[in-house]
């Protein structure tokens, strides 16, 4: 029996070795660590993002100059929207927007469709049931009667909901958005904000440019 554990023991230190070998002809694939990333849904969301971004950008300027917001031919649906809820937003925000780009600042925002392989994976859940797990001290006060544990029920399934409300339905989106802000005089960059965002696959369409193909550059995924 001994002589059998030995065999075995020294075995698996072999397959842990193999696994751990100290060179090799390429890097080894490893995930990022985990983290989230916002799925745009509804206009709504464009106007958040769009509030976001004016305030960073009052935040940033090194100092007040009127501000002129670039509205290009052949925006995307989300380009029109986006840019007029920037002034919207700029505007609250006590900044001085001009319809002209003579002596303003310019403020230009480039969004990048990306677009990646189906069946991605999906990890959303995890976590869960160990949180609800842990919030199950508020049921103490519940009677142990039918109508108590009828209230229990309820009060487990909507607390399931809500642990999990924080997570897009539906699979991970194939379709991201590369949001670019930035505001510059001329030649200087004096403020650029990247941002990245999940949008639904079926609303891929709002935010294609107008233009025909053979006038702009197809970018990652379109």
């Amino acid at each position: 029996m001994r002589i059998q554990t030995t065999a075995a023991a020294w075995g698996m230190a072999a397959i842990l070795a193999g696994c751990a070998t100290p060179y090799s002809e390429a890097p080894l694939a490893t995930n990022f660590p985990t983290m989230k990333q916002e799925k745009v849904q509804a206009a709504a969301h464009w106007d958040i993002i769009a509030k976001d971004v004016a305030t960073r950008i009052t935040a940033r300027l090194p100092e007040k100059r009127p501000l002129h917001v670039v509205q290009k031919p052949g925006e995307s649906a989300f380009d029109r929207a986006f840019s007029n809820m920037l002034i919207s937003s700029l505007v609250a925000n006590g900044q001085t927007v001009l319809r002209q780009p003579a002596d303003a600042l310019s403020i230009e925002v480039d969004t990048q469709v990306v677009g990646f392989s189906a069946n991605r994976p999906q990890y959303k859940y995890v976590g869960a049931a160990s949180a609800l797990a842990t919030g199950l001290w508020a049921l103490d006060g519940v009677e142990a009667t039918a109508a108590g544990a009828a209230t229990a029920l309820v009060f487990a399934g909507d607390a399931y909901a809500w642990f999990r409300s924080e997570f897009a339905t539906g699979e991970t989106p194939q379709t991201e958005i590369i949001i670019t802000t930035s505001v510059n005089d001329g030649n200087r960059y004096l403020s650029r904000h990247t941002s990245v965002y999940y949008v639904a696959d079926s609303d891929r369409a709002l935010y294609r440019t107008n233009l025909p193909a053979s006038k702009i550059q197809m970018k990652g995924g379109e």
